[in-house]
C-alpha cells in the first residue's frame, strides 16, 4: 500500500505539532515547516522532513518550493498562522499586513503550488485551519480574525471548483487550545465560557485533521467544522 503524503505548515509546535505526531502514528509520510529549524523542537521520526518556511515571504516560499519539488504531497494542511494583536486604532499597518500575509496568503501560496498535482492524480485533501475567532468576532483582533473569516470563503469557494477532480477542502476552526499562543490568557475566565469547562487540546484538534485527511471522508467538502468545546454555537 502505497504511504500517503502529507505536508503541514507550522507543524513543530502546539496545533502543527500534534498534527504531524498523529499523521506519523498513522503512518504517513510528512514534510513540516516552520520559520527557523534552529530554534524548533523538532521531532525525530524517520518519516518526518522539516524544512524552513517564511510564509509571508514570496523569496522563502519560491525556495521552499524548490527544495520540496518531488514530494507532491497528496494531503495539505495549513496550519501556520501568527497573531498580533492590538485595538484597531492602536494597530500598525504592519501588524495588519504580516497576519494577513501569513495567515490567508500563506494559505494561497502553498495551495497553488501543490494543487495541479492533486488535480493530477484525481485525489487530495485540503485542510485549512482557522479560527473561532474568525466567525464570532474577537476585540483586539481584526487583523488575526479578518484573516480567519477569510479562510473559510476561501475554503467554500475552491471546494467548489475542484469537487470534481475528488478532492476535498474543508475549515477546521479550532476555539481556545492549549498552546502558546494561548498562554497569556486568563484561563478560569475562559473555561467559564465554555460548555465543556475546559480549554482544548492539541489533540483534540489533531483528532479531527487526521480523520478529514482519511478515506472516510471523502464525502466531506466545503465545510466548516469547529472544535470550541461548545463556545461558538450557530
Amino acid at each position: 500500500m502505497e504511504v500517503k503524503k502529507v505536508l503541514v505548515s507550522g507543524g513543530t509546535k502546539g496545533i502543527g505539532g500534534a498534527i504531524v505526531t498523529k499523521l506519523l502514528d498513522e503512518g504517513y509520510s510528512v514534510i513540516a515547516t516552520t520559520r527557523d529549524k534552529t530554534k524548533a523542537n523538532i521531532l525525530e521520526h524517520e518519516n518526518l522532513t522539516v524544512e524552513n518556511l517564511d510564509l509571508s515571504s514570496k523569496d522563502s516560499v519560491s525556495e521552499f518550493q524548490e527544495k520540496v519539488e518531488s514530494f507532491k504531497p497528496s494531503i495539505l494542511i495549513n496550519n501556520a498562522g501568527v497573531t498580533k494583536d492590538n485595538l484597531f486604532l492602536r494597530m500598525s499597518e504592519n501588524d495588519w499586513t504580516e497576519v494577513i500575509e501569513t495567515n490567508l496568503n500563506g494559505t494561497y501560496r502553498l495551495t497553488k503550488i501543490f494543487l495541479k498535482d492533486m488535480i493530477k492524480n484525481k485525489w487530495g485533501r485540503i485542510i485549512n485551519i482557522g479560527s473561532v475567532s474568525g466567525l464570532m468576532g474577537n476585540p483586539g483582533q481584526t487583523n488575526y480574525a479578518s484573516s480567519k473569516a477569510a479562510l473559510e470563503g476561501f475554503t467554500r469557494s475552491l471546494a467548489k471548483e475542484i469537487g470534481s477532480r475528488n478532492i476535498t477542502v474543508n475549515l477546521v476552526s479550532p476555539g481556545f487550545i492549549n498552546t502558546d499562543m494561548t498562554s497569556g490568557l486568563t484561563i478560569e475566565k475562559l473555561e467559564s465560557q465554555i460548555p465543556l469547562g475546559r480549554m482544548g487540546n492539541p489533540s483534540d484538534v489533531a483528532s479531527l485533521v487526521a480523520f478529514l485527511a482519511s478515506e472516510g471522508a471523502g464525502y466531506i467538502t466545503g465545510q466548516t467544522l469547529v472544535v470550541d468545546g461548545g463556545l461558538f454555537m450557530q
